[in-house]
């Protein structure tokens, strides 16, 4: 299964943050809004909050995706040095490296009001539990205020899963208020919005670990949950 790692860019503001896709030890592609050139050498810092520490590495821009028929913008790049290469294969070794077994219940908050999306989080996460075995529970919430509640009751979810526009209460705000408190300031918080950079940045600021942009692969939740829960199998 693929991993979703976030990328940042040595010398630019921390609010321009990426995400991989299609990752390999030789190169992967780069989902972002920024104005990159075929053949472009840039360096970047590929990471995931808490579990892999950040890599820093050169890349070269080898193809440009710029069709949203094709999917969301970005850019194709390969890895220029060797020694890159070696370290960026010896980070996803360590990342895929089954975890030990002692943890094997989690609970996850989806935070959403639109059915259709609730059920497909509903399949991603019964995908997870066959592939894995460990067991999932799901609870639900229809916005912020909803989530606030449900957070301080137990038992507290392992995971909060999140979009950003909903009534009441949104995700910026719901963002902002678990990090003002001491129970809640480490909770994972998997963003999946429709929104764009600056919504986007927006969120980061607030303290989203990862954030995806919709339209979203299937693989790429199941993953981020994966790495965000530290479930490998």
């Amino acid at each position: 299964m693929p991993l979703v790692l976030r990328v940042d860019y040595p010398g630019q503001p921390a609010l321009v943050r990426d995400a991989t896709e299609n990752l390999s030890a030789g190169g992967f592609f780069v989902r972002t809004e920024r104005d990159l050139e075929h053949g472009q050498r840039l360096p970047m810092v590929i990471s995931f909050p808490g579990l892999l520490d950040p890599l820093e590495i050169e890349v070269e821009v080898v193809r440009l995706r710029a069709n949203p028929a094709e999917g969301p913008p970005g850019a194709a790049v390969r890895v220029v040095g060797d020694a890159d290469r070696g370290r960026l294969a010896q980070l996803l070794e360590g990342a895929m490296r089954p975890a030990p077994p002692e943890r094997r219940a989690f609970v996850v908050l989806v935070v959403e009001d639109n059915p259709h999306v609730l059920e497909m989080y509903e399949y991603a996460l019964q995908r997870l539990r066959q592939r894995t075995g460990p067991k999932v529970t799901v609870q639900y919430a229809a916005n912020g205020h909803e989530a606030l509640e449900r957070l301080a009751e137990p038992p507290r979810p392992d995971l909060v899963i999140s979009d950003l526009f909903m009534p009441v209460m949104d995700g910026f705000e719901l963002v902002a208020r678990m990090r003002e408190d001491r129970a809640l300031v480490d909770l994972p918080v998997l963003m999946i919005s429709a929104g764009g950079t600056e919504h986007r940045a927006k969120a980061i600021e607030a303290g989203v670990d990862v954030y995806l942009q919709k339209p979203v692969q299937f693989s790429d939740v199941m993953s981020t949950v994966r790495m965000l829960l530290n479930i490998r199998g």
